[in-house]
């Protein structure tokens, strides 16, 4: 690795040189602009992709929206109310974080009377939010990670 320039001068005896300018090739000069814009930045890239997401987010709530109810509703075809249960009576007398490991899901923390309103109520929040992010393009990792655990609590109840 070569030695920075300053620190060479003063091994030699230098001292106090001066310092040449750099070399300008014609034509060009060094990018000036709002450091947003600079090469090197990647902002459109950035845009792109999480839109990109956020539109991916956005069909597959509205897919959990229009099909929840009929899956794994109250009266669907594999109920999710039927399969926490399941899971609540498997892992009995363990740690309760056991049967949250078995399938991560936040209707755990809600009240299952009302599933079909819970998944209606989750696939319209997760609508919500990645529309947000499609609109505004404003995507931190909080809504991301909201959209995240939206999405992966309604696969983990949807069993096979």
């Amino acid at each position: 690795m070569a030695a920075p320039m300053e620190s060479l001068r003063k091994r030699r005896g230098g001292g106090d040189a001066p310092q040449p300018e750099p070399l300008k090739a014609p034509g060009r000069e060094p990018p000036t602009g709002p450091p947003s814009l600079l090469p090197g930045t990647f902002w459109l890239t950035r845009i792109v992709l999480l839109r990109a997401l956020a539109f991916i987010y956005f069909v597959a709530f509205l897919v959990a929206y229009n099909q929840n109810k009929q899956l794994i509703g109250e009266k669907g075809l594999l109920p999710s109310k039927l399969y926490l249960q399941q899971i609540q009576q498997y892992f009995r007398g363990k740690s309760v974080w056991d049967s949250f490991s078995y399938s991560p899901t936040i209707i755990w923390f809600l009240d299952w009377s009302y599933m079909d309103f819970i998944l209606d109520a989750i696939s319209l929040l997760g609508l919500g939010v990645s529309a947000f992010v499609i609109i505004t393009s404003c995507a931190n990792m909080l809504l991301m990670a909201t959209l995240w655990i939206l999405y992966f609590s309604l696969a983990h109840v949807g069993q096979i």
